[in-house]
Parts: structure tokens; sequence; C-alpha cells
């Protein structure tokens, strides 16, 4: 007998009490197993990889007519009538249509200036110009700022207004209605947005409001965006990966298609008088910029994309932001959908063809199978069925297509394809917030109106030589102990232990990893602690 050993130590009636539960367990599992988890777990895999081939049979149709749109050389210009804006000496300036430029903010500090900036520097006539800085800000400090911004370039001779507002009802939808209300407007044909942070080159105004003059049916000219700090940290290149697949392939399969897209809310240009004819802007989900675009295009107007037209932008630089941003994103369409599936429905001004393609592949696929399929089949169903082994999960569904998709959207950005596994760690542990976030805005939840303004960093530290960025401050743990994240890591880990005690060994090394980003990013650390690649 080992006088080491700790079952010496322990009493009979323990031993025999553990013994016992451990059986009455045991007993438990294989009760309910055969009846009840088994036929469950069998249903979840046939939903999940339904699911899994209407978002693979998505992708695989965006690919084939991006591949034909870049093969036959369909650019915008050929699609619709393009010409460009030239000077007249005689007439002057009066071939030149009236622009009304909004840049609507809310405290920015760091950035009001690089918009202002850009929105002055558009090479358009000043006289057929007005620029139009809608400033809800709430800190005194700031709008003054602002406010004596927009001074310096009106004593610069440039027609610059600035408004603000007593609340801040409807939020950006709120401020644009509001501005699209003053009087000067009225002699204005198109309206170009841009966020506080986005920077148009100087030449934007005199690439898209051509498509505008030369075909009355155009209602929208979207450009696509470009990021100035991609490269900051890792969860930057990350974002980037998905945004740039949103604009290379999907934007342009909209337009080039059905000529029907989401407005990006930012970076585009509007026909005025399709804004009235759709009802202007309202605030009753948080994409106010989707709202208009489905409202608009069901009253018969056309969108173009153009995408060799880039405007740089900001990504988010920390994950607090980007939490807050993606739960707008993901909760806002969903919310939308509910709201207007009756309405698309009935219309009967668009064709069946694009009420299919709306309602299917932008809503249905897009923003709401897209998220939950992810979270539910990777991060739930998936690893449960290592506790039930009998359980067959087709290689199709679980190896085959998901390479497919992600081999898809990662070649959007070529530079990054080497951080491709953490690109799909990354997407995994945000689908969890995405797919909360869409079942709020279905179900109309308490946050469904929920709207936090993306924090906003500035690059201007960046283009001044030997000026280091301020550290950032650390925040506090309950800030960033994220229950559902670290609750799902401890649960992909036990999938994982299970596996290997008794000898599945089917997803281990999956879940192993797997847990380990939701652990990091449970914590808060994606982007600081992670060094840049």
């Amino acid at each position: 007998m080992n006088p080491l050993s700790t079952t010496n130590f322990l009493p009979d009636t323990f031993q025999g009490a553990g013994d016992d539960i451990a059986m009455q367990i045991q007993l438990l599992w294989t009760l309910l197993k055969a009846p009840l988890i088994t036929p469950f777990l069998n249903m979840a895999i046939l939903l999940c990889s339904t699911m899994s081939l209407m978002l693979f049979i998505e992708k695989v149709y965006m690919s084939i007519v991006i591949v034909f749109v870049k093969a036959l050389g369909q650019e915008p210009e050929k699609r619709y009538r393009w010409e460009p804006m030239e000077d007249d000496v005689e007439a002057g300036n009066s071939a030149y249509p009236m622009v009304l430029v909004q840049i609507p903010m809310y405290n920015e500090r760091e950035v009001y200036r690089f918009s202002i900036e850009a929105a002055c520097g558009l090479s358009w006539p000043s006289d057929h110009m007005i620029i139009q800085v809608l400033d809800d800000s709430t800190d005194p400090t700031i709008k003054d700022m602002v406010k004596l911004e927009c001074q310096r370039w009106q004593s610069k001779g440039i027609n610059i207004k600035y408004e603000i507002r007593d609340n801040r009802n409807g939020y950006k939808a709120g401020a644009l209605r509001e501005g699209m209300k003053r009087s000067y407007v009225k002699q204005c044909d198109f309206v170009a947005i841009f966020d506080a942070d986005f920077q148009p080159e100087p030449d934007f105004l005199r690439r898209t409001i051509p498509f505008l003059v030369h075909n009355p049916e155009l209602a929208l000219v979207q450009a696509r965006w470009t990021f100035v700090n991609s490269d900051e940290c890792l969860m930057t290149r990350m974002q980037e990966m998905s945004l740039d697949y949103h604009f290379i392939v999907e934007q342009e399969v909209g337009s080039s298609t059905y000529a029907f897209f989401g407005f990006n809310g930012t970076a585009g240009v509007w026909r005025i008088s399709a804004i009235d004819e759709a009802g202007g802007w309202k605030e009753r989900t948080t994409v106010e910029d989707m709202d208009l675009a489905v409202r608009a295009s069901l009253k018969g107007w056309k969108f173009v994309y153009v995408g060799s037209l880039k405007v740089k932008s900001e990504l988010p630089s920390t994950l607090k932001a980007y939490r807050y941003q993606q739960h707008r994103w993901s909760c806002g369409p969903a919310n939308l959908f509910r709201k207007m599936i009756l309405e698309i429905i009935k219309n009967k001004k668009v064709s069946a063809w694009k009420k299919f393609y709306v309602i299917y592949s932008f809503f249905v696929v897009r923003k709401i199978v897209a998220h939950i399929v992810t979270f539910l089949f990777y991060c739930i169903v998936l690893p449960a069925t290592v506790f039930a082994p009998e359980v067959a999960v087709p290689k199709w569904a679980s190896i085959y297509i998901p390479s497919i998709i992600t081999a898809l959207n990662a070649l959007s950005t070529p530079r990054s394809l080497h951080l491709m596994v953490f690109w799909i760690l990354f997407e995994n542990v945000m689908s969890l917030h995405r797919t909360k976030a869409t079942i709020i805005g279905l179900l109309e939840g308490s946050r469904a109106n929920e709207w936090i303004v993306t924090e906003k960093l500035g690059d201007a530290l960046k283009n001044k030589a030997g000026t280091r960025a301020p550290k950032r401050t650390r925040p506090r743990f309950g800030e960033r102990f994220h229950f559902l994240e670290m609750g799902v890591g401890v649960y992909l880990c036990f999938c994982g232990c299970y596996d290997v005690a008794f000898g599945k060994n089917r997803y281990y090394l999956f879940l192993y990893v797997q847990a380990i980003a939701f652990f990091i990013v449970g914590f808060g650390y994606v982007g600081v602690f992670v060094p840049k690649l």
C-alpha cells in the first residue's frame, strides 16, 4: 500500500458519496441523452447546416458576379452616362448645380478640423456649394472650437454654416433632418454627407455629381471607405478585412445587379428630391442611412457605387468603441427588417426579383443568418457534439463550406492573408455580440435604439514626427470582464478537456484556441495586448 496515497486519508463514507453522485450524474445523462439531447443536436445541426448553405450560396453568387463585372469592365462610368463638369467661360459657373455638404458631429474634439478642412477644400465653385456643420456637441469647449473653425473658413470666403440644436432628438438622423429644413437648402439640388472623421479628396464632387446630373433615375452615389489607421493594431487589421469585403464585393454586387445597396451613412451624395420623396430622415432605428436607402429604393430610385472613389476615414481602435459600433450595425438592420418587411412585400413599384433580393439576400442572409450561424454553429453546437459522438456532423457543413467562405472573405484584403486565423477567431468572438444585437433588433428589445457615438482618436499625432501616441487608459475591471465571453470560453475549454479525456479527439485543438480568443476579448485586451503586425 502506498502510504502517500490520498485515498487513504478520505473516509469511506466520502468516497462512497462521491461515487454515488458520479453514478447518478452518469445515469441521468444516459437517460436524457437518447430521447432529448441527441435529437436536439441533430435538429440544431440540420438548422445550422441549412443556414451555412444559404450563406455559402450567397457568397459564391456574389463572387461570380464580381468576376463578371471585372472581366467585362463594367465600371459605373460605362453603365451610366458620365461627363466631366467643365468650366464655361461664357456661362461661368451656371453649369454647376448647387450642392449642400453636411458634416454631422458630436463632441469630435480630435477630428473636427480634418473633416471641415477637407470639405472646404473640395474642388467646386464656392458660390455653388454650401457647407453645413451640424454640431450636436454637449461639451461647450468643443462647441466653441468648432464654431471658431467655421468662422476661420468663413473669413477665407467659404460659404460655411454652423448649425446647432437645443436637443439631440433623433441623434444623427435628427440633425440631418433639421439641417435640411434651413431656408438656404431650398436652392440646393444635391447633398453630400461626411461623418466627422471622413476626409474626401478635392475631386470628390467632380467625380460624383455628374452621375446625378446626367442620370435622373439615380438618387445616390456611394464612394468606398479607406482607413488611415488600419495598421494601428491587430483589431484594426481585422476590421479592415471585414469592411474591404463589404465594399469590394457586397456593395459592388448590389450596384451592378439591382442598382440597390445600403447607404453607408457617409461618403455619399444624395439627390435631395429623392430624400424628400422617400419621406426624409427617420430615427426609428439606429441605421437611419439604410432606412432611407430602402425607402428610396421602394420608390423606384436607383443607386450607383463607385469603388474607385475612396474616402479616408478612421476605424475604432479600442474594443469598447468597436463593440458599441457593432451593436448598432447589427441591431439596426434587424430592427429595420422587422419594421419594413410588410412594406417591402406590398410594394408595387419595384420588381418581384428586386424585392426578393432585398428581403432574402440583403436582410435575411447578410444581416441575420450570417451573425446567428457563426455563433450558434461554431461556438455552441459543434462543441456540444463532443459529448455525443454518435451525432453525425456533415463535413461539407463543418469544414468545406466554412473554408470556402473564409477564403472568399480574406481574398478582398490580400495583404492580410497571413492573419486569417486571427480573423476567424476574432469574428467568432464578435459573432456573440452581433447575434445578441440581432435578436434584440428582431424582438425590439430595450437596447434596440441605443445610440453611442463611435469614439474617434484622429491621426494628428501620426502626422507629427517624433510624437508618441498617448498612453491608453486601462479600463476598470468591471468594464473589461465580460461575463458572457468568459462563460463561452470556459464552456469551450470544458468541451476540449472532455474531448481529450475520453479520446474523442474531434475538435479539441480548435476548441482550446477558440476558448483562448474568447478569454482575450473577454478581458478587453484585443488591440492593446496584441502588438501591431
